[in-house]
């Protein structure tokens, strides 16, 4: 036992100097946008099952996503290179600061067709120029705990809180599997 758990620490840490020694220049666009888009992705989704698990009603994740996900989002691209940051958004808008472009749009109308004719996951992404720019996209899908607060059946209590907070909230009404958003990566040319 110890030695398996002396080389899984020897693997941890070399990976670690591997990966630090690996410069962003480097990296394609791809990488880089995929880094950060797993890096933001973690980062809320191990804070919402967190809370989750405090709180089953759903309350305490929706407390979180209402005061933090924005904070959390910002504090991940101060982690980034200056010429990547990431983003969240959604053809259903909760918050008004995650509007999508055009470019966006686009995209997840592809991703959300996909997701209908059953043609797609959420592994699956795609990436696009705009300009000297590259986006990478991941598609977001409705998993059974996002229903607390994005399904057709939620909480009198939850609702209270999601009109107050979000009074121009269209995403609601979703079932499991649905096409949700994107979390996208913008990767300048360094």
């Amino acid at each position: 036992m110890k030695r398996i758990f002396i080389l899984g620490t020897t693997l941890c840490f070399s990976s670690l100097v591997w990966a630090s020694s690996v410069h962003s220049s480097e990296l394609s666009p791809r990488q880089e946008g995929t880094q950060a888009i797993k890096l933001l992705g973690k980062t809320l989704k191990s804070s919402l099952i967190e809370k989750m698990h405090l709180d089953a009603t759903g309350t305490a994740a929706m407390t979180f996503c209402i005061s933090q996900a924005q904070t959390l989002t910002a504090e991940v691209n101060t982690k980034l290179p200056s010429h990547v940051e990431v983003r969240r958004t959604s053809l259903q808008i909760r918050n008004m600061s995650n509007n999508p472009d055009e470019t966006d749009i686009q995209v997840m109308q592809t991703f959300k067709k996909a997701v209908e004719e059953k043609k797609s996951s959420a592994s699956m992404m795609r990436e696009v120029k705009v300009g000297e720019v590259t986006r990478i996209y991941k598609p977001l899908l409705v998993g059974k705990a996002c229903l607390k607060c994005h399904g057709e059946n939620i909480s009198p209590v939850l609702n209270t809180t999601l009109n107050a907070a979000y009074p121009e909230d269209n995403a609601t009404g979703l079932t499991l599997g649905d096409f949700r958003g994107v979390i996208v990566a913008e990767v300048a040319k360094h």
